[in-house]
């Protein structure tokens, strides 16, 4: 029996967590959403999680301080960061800080599926 792969999305626009859900359950994924870092923090707390996909930019508690805690607490997690505001530098910093994949919004649901599809590969 396969386990279905874990998700959690990470981010502060609903629209943004609701795309994703509708795009990645069809596929065989079980997703969980948060709408920032702490609810993200509370949620791996409870389960761990494949892959999270966060957003960088969210009020509170930015990505890369969400992707360097589950660096520290859930490090067999998959990190895949989105933005809205890519630059090369920004790519990079996700990168160093651990992230497994990146991906700029906005993004196609065949993108998406794609990076997550890569992402489960990468161990």
């Amino acid at each position: 029996m396969n386990k279905k792969k874990s998700i959690l999305v990470v981010d502060d626009e609903s629209i943004v967590r609701v795309s994703c859900k509708r795009i990645l359950e069809p596929e065989g994924f079980l997703v969980d959403l948060a709408a920032d870092g702490y609810e993200a923090i509370e949620l791996i707390k409870k389960q761990s999680y494949d892959i999270i996909i966060t957003d960088l930019k969210m009020p509170k508690m930015d990505g890369l301080e969400v992707l360097q805690w589950i660096k520290k607490n859930s490090p067999a997690s998959k990190v895949i960061v989105i933005t809205g505001f890519s630059t090369p530098e920004i790519a990079e910093r996700s990168v160093e800080a651990g992230a497994t994949k990146y991906l700029e919004k906005p993004f196609t649901p065949e993108t998406l599926i794609s990076v997550v599809q890569s992402a489960m590969k990468e161990s």
